[in-house]
């Protein structure tokens, strides 16, 4: 497969997002710095790609592999971490936005977010469950937000980077404020950003979350790929 979306963790940490990787990254297994996320991925199935993805995920435990369900690296895990759990994802991709209809005023402003928000940005991770978000993940954006009474109730950035493609990642928005456009709102400003580069944007989503797909399609997303992402215990 030569797809770069194929292998978009690998891909990216070996380029775009290099210098988010731990020091003892290599040439045959990569791991991104564990305050910014989980991912780890090796660079193919040889003897050598195996030990050293099994040393980094040994090093930092509950790391995180994205792969193509279909593709030569789904079955490639490592010693001596144990798979805590396996999710279906499907990776879905846009060249255009959709046309927006018409829509009620936002109830708050949409601001770029900063060191100062990590905290609250990690609190809004870690409450609504977006897929897998750190101390610093904010680095990889950037990301954009909707306050309400200075509290951050919204956001959505930027993630994985790899030739031609930037990911949409990490819209959420707070249970109390649900239902009021938001997550639409920053996800068409993120990727009207990203389009606007001459890049194409992507994302994976839960496989059996229908609703959320149909979200994503309803902006231009279409499917790619069905994806498996591992999560690795601590071993």
């Amino acid at each position: 497969m030569t797809h770069p979306l194929d292998r978009a963790v690998f891909n990216a940490l070996t380029t775009r997002l290099s210098r988010f990787t731990t020091p003892d990254s290599g040439p045959d297994a990569v791991r991104l710095d564990p305050e910014v996320g989980v991912f780890l991925a090796a660079a193919d199935d040889s003897a050598a790609s195996r030990e050293a993805l099994g040393v980094l995920a040994r090093r930092y435990p509950g790391a995180g592999l994205v792969e193509r369900e279909d593709g030569p690296m789904a079955g490639v895990l490592p010693e001596g971490a144990p798979v805590a759990a396996q999710v279906a994802l499907v990776q879905m991709t846009a060249t255009a936005l959709t046309p927006a209809g018409p829509a009620a005023p936002l109830d708050g402003v949409i601001e770029v977010l900063d060191e100062a928000d990590a905290p609250a940005m990690l609190a809004l991770a870690t409450l609504t469950r977006p897929g897998p978000f750190r101390s610093r993940t904010r680095e990889l954006g950037p990301f954009v937000g909707i306050k309400r009474d200075g509290e951050l109730v919204a956001m959505a950035g930027r993630r994985l980077r790899v030739d031609g493609f930037t990911e949409l990642s990490g819209v959420c928005t707070h249970p109390e404020h649900r239902g009021m456009g938001y997550a639409a709102a920053l996800s068409r400003l993120v990727v009207g950003e990203i389009l606007a580069t001459g890049e194409a944007a992507f994302l994976h989503a839960f496989a059996d979350h229908e609703a959320t797909i149909a979200f994503y399609r309803g902006l231009g997303f279409q499917t790619r790929a069905r994806m498996i992402y591992t999560s690795l215990g601590e071993g």
